[in-house]
């Protein structure tokens, strides 16, 4: 039996500890647009590498799309309100726009 590695959630102690708090309003900001497109972004990605092992797990493909389309209209929400910290906030996380 294949033992199961524990599922980890989007921890602002990972690597996007930095992002986070440059973004953040205030110690415990958690709610705010930049913030929440780095914590999907970074639970974008773990969720990609788990899809390249797993290729049949089709309902975390379907939550995996459902994060990127809401990632998205974040995004554009930030572009009309605050082009300065969208241009800002995609190219410190790597995004192509």
């Amino acid at each position: 039996m294949k033992k199961e590695t524990p599922k980890t959630k989007a921890n602002p102690k990972t690597g996007s500890k930095g992002l986070i708090s440059r973004y953040k309003g205030h110690k415990d900001d958690t709610g705010s647009t930049s913030v929440q497109v780095v914590l999907l972004s970074d639970r974008i990605k773990e969720l990609t590498e788990h899809l390249k092992e797993h290729k049949k797990d089709h309902d975390s493909r379907v939550g995996l799309l459902k994060m990127v389309n809401k990632r998205r209209r974040l995004l554009d929400y930030l572009r009309r309100n605050d082009e300065k910290k969208y241009k800002s906030l995609i190219a410190d996380i790597g995004l192509k726009k």
